[in-house]
């Protein structure tokens, strides 16, 4: 039996190739993450801002993915996806172009460099990687931080949206219980078994599987796991690489490592269900399941 691999390392970036083209004028440097807070008044989120000012890898600038990335509609959900125009003028104006080589980072967990790779993707960029293990790697192996603020002029994104690569409620609902289609819950164990009331209803969405995105990364480096570990998770849940993937999480953030991984394996028809439980939990008209 063939091992598995990862069908695009380049977009799984060593520190050691980003610590050796720091300085390349074609590369672009961004940390992404947050931070979510859970109290009794639901979730909450806050930029790493103040983490970023007070040292980040060097020449980097900093995607606030609730405010620079995520559509501003009034109606919107926390981390929605913008239109393909909006996401991609927003980009240019922060320095990324056409043809750049787009280096994604993130502190704690590798969910949010995967949730802003998606994006990129879903409007069309092809050279963009997150950085294995992120900025928890970078320090550990000794490598150089600043506190100087990136310096990016402006350039221009062409926005190819990609179809698909998000879904939304009416379209998970439609697929419960359908032929081919594999659900995915990215988030935690307990939350999925219906445990947790942390997004509103206790539950899942009926049929769904648990491929929690925290057991795709080592705990301790946050580099990914390796291809053979990572393909028999999906694997062991029934996950088909011929047929349709759905994954979902609490906001559209975790579901992205799951996501991105998949693609790596070869699966072909992925999609994120980009409001996730934020949206589903919180209509009474959709359906949850616990475990007895």
């Amino acid at each position: 039996m063939t091992e598995p691999t990862f069908l695009y390392p380049e977009a799984i970036m060593s520190s050691e190739w980003l610590a050796a083209h720091l300085n390349d004028p074609d590369v672009r440097i961004f940390e992404c993450t947050m931070y979510l807070q859970y109290g009794a008044d639901g979730v909450t989120a806050r930029n790493a801002r103040p983490e970023f000012d007070a040292g980040h890898i060097p020449g980097a600038g900093y995607f606030d993915l609730q405010c620079d990335l995520s559509d501003q509609s009034p109606d919107s959900f926390r981390f929605a996806m913008p239109s393909p125009d909006v996401l991609a003028a927003k980009l240019g104006e922060m320095g990324i172009g056409d043809g750049h080589r787009v280096v994604l980072y993130s502190r704690d967990t590798l969910q949010w460099s995967t949730r802003v790779w998606w994006m990129l993707h879903a409007i069309g960029l092809e050279k963009i990687s997150i950085l294995d293990g992120g900025f928890h790697t970078w320090v550990a192996e000794g490598r150089p931080v600043s506190a100087a603020p990136a310096n990016y002029p402006p350039a221009s994104v062409t926005a190819r949206p990609r179809a698909g690569a998000f879904i939304d409620k009416d379209e998970v609902l439609d697929a419960i219980d359908a032929e081919g289609i594999c659900t995915i819950n990215a988030l935690t164990a307990d939350i999925h078994r219906g445990d947790n009331e942390r997004y509103g209803r206790a539950g899942r969405i009926p049929g769904s599987v648990n491929v929690p995105a925290a057991s795709l990364q080592n705990a301790d480096s946050l580099k990914i796991n390796s291809p053979a570990e990572v393909a028999r998770a999906f694997a062991n849940i029934g996950a088909e690489q011929n047929g349709r993937v759905i994954v979902y999480c609490g906001g559209g953030v975790a579901a992205t490592l799951d996501a991105f991984l998949l693609r790596q394996l070869g699966y072909n028809d992925i999609t994120v269900y980009d409001n996730s439980m934020t949206e589903w939990a919180n209509d009474p008209e959709m359906p949850m399941e616990v475990d007895s």
